[in-house]
C-alpha cells in the first residue's frame, strides 16, 4: 500500500505517541536540571488563569502553535475590556465543562461576539456541590469532618479517576479533542471553574497526544497553581472575614492542583487500558487517523 499523506499523518501521531509515553520520558519529568518552557498567559480582570496553549516544542522537533488553543477558567466574570481582549483572539467556541450546579452559582460565560458558546459538562464527581455544603454550614466542626485530616485530597483523587471511569467524561474528553483535530477550525477554547483540573487533563492529553514531552505537559498542568495562587488566597481570607470558615486551608487541597492527583489519572488509564495510548484510542474514541489530525493542524 502507498504511503498517503493521511498515512504519514498517522505516522507521526504515533512516534510521537510512543515518544511521550515511553518510561524514558516519564522518568525525564523529574531530572534534575529541566528548564521550563515559557506560558503565554493572557491577563484578564475577570479571569486568572487564561492560558495560549502553544509553544511547547515535541519529541519530533516541532512546536505547538501560538493562537489555535486557549485553556481558560470560568469566563462569567469578564469585564468590557476582557471581552475586547478575547476578541483579539478570534474564538471561534468556547466549550465550557462546568455542570449546571457551578453555571447556577458562577454564572453563565460572558464572550465576545462571534464565538459559539458550546455547553459540554463534564461531572466534578460532586466536588463543587461539597465544597458549597462545608462552606455554607459555617460550622468548623462539619467543615473539618469533610475537609479535615486528608479528607479533600482523598475527594480529589476520586474527581481524577473519574476522568478515566466515567463513560460520559471520556466521550466530553474525546469529543473536544476530535475537535481540535479537525482542519480549518476556528481558535479555540474550553474551560471549567477554575481552570486546572477538568481542564489541566484535557490539555495534559492534549500536549501528549502532539508528542509534547512529559516533563512540559506537567509542567502546564502545574502552572496553574501559579496563576491561581493569590486569587486563591484571596478567597480563602474572604472566607476567614466573613466568618464562614474558621479555617479556610482546609480547601486548599481543592484549590490546588497537584502532580499526585494527576498521577492517579494516570494510574486508572493504565490499569484500565494498559496505557495512556490505549486510552485516548480505544476510551476516548481517537484512531490514528483523528491523532494525525490533530498533529498535523497543532504542529509547524
Amino acid at each position: 500500500m502507498p504511503l498517503t499523506r493521511r498515512t504519514l499523518l498517522s505516522t507521526a501521531a504515533a512516534t510521537a505517541l510512543a515518544a511521550a509515553l515511553s518510561p524514558t520520558a516519564t522518568a525525564a519529568r523529574r531530572r534534575p536540571g529541566s528548564t521550563a518552557q515559557s506560558i503565554r498567559h493572557i491577563p484578564l480582570q475577570g479571569a486568572v488563569n487564561v492560558r495560549d496553549l502553544g509553544g511547547y516544542l515535541t519529541y519530533t522537533g516541532g512546536r505547538v502553535r501560538h493562537g489555535l488553543v486557549y485553556r481558560a477558567d470560568a469566563l462569567s466574570k469578564l469585564t468590557d475590556a476582557d471581552l475586547a481582549t478575547l476578541a483579539t483572539l478570534g474564538l471561534g467556541r468556547a466549550v465550557d465543562f462546568r455542570i449546571p450546579l457551578e453555571v447556577q452559582y458562577d454564572g453563565a460565560d460572558r464572550l465576545p461576539a462571534g464565538t459559539a458558546a458550546v455547553s459540554r459538562p463534564i461531572t466534578d464527581n460532586g466536588l463543587y456541590g461539597r465544597l458549597l455544603a462545608a462552606i455554607g454550614s459555617r460550622d468548623p466542626v462539619r467543615q473539618e469532618e469533610m475537609l479535615g485530616n486528608g479528607r479533600a485530597a482523598a475527594f480529589m483523587h476520586e474527581v481524577y479517576r473519574s476522568f478515566v471511569t466515567s463513560a460520559d467524561n471520556r466521550a466530553a474528553f474525546g469529543a473536544t479533542l476530535r475537535d481540535l483535530s479537525r482542519p480549518g477550525t476556528a481558535p479555540y477554547l474550553y474551560h471549567c471553574t477554575s481552570g486546572k483540573d477538568r481542564t489541566g487533563w484535557t490539555s495534559y492529553l492534549l500536549l501528549t497526544a502532539v508528542g509534547v514531552p512529559e516533563q512540559s505537559a506537567v509542567s502546564d498542568y502545574l502552572a496553574s497553581n501559579t496563576f491561581r495562587a493569590a486569587h486563591d488566597a484571596k478567597v480563602r481570607e474572604g472566607l476567614k472575614q466573613a466568618g464562614l470558615m474558621q479555617n479556610p486551608d482546609l480547601i486548599i487541597p481543592l484549590q490546588e492542583v497537584r502532580e499526585e492527583y494527576l498521577n492517579t489519572a494516570l494510574t486508572e488509564a493504565r490499569s484500565q487500558y494498559g496505557s495512556l495510548y490505549r486510552y485516548l484510542t480505544t476510551g476516548l474514541a481517537l484512531d490514528l487517523s483523528t491523532l494525525g489530525s490533530l498533529h498535523d493542524r497543532l504542529v509547524t
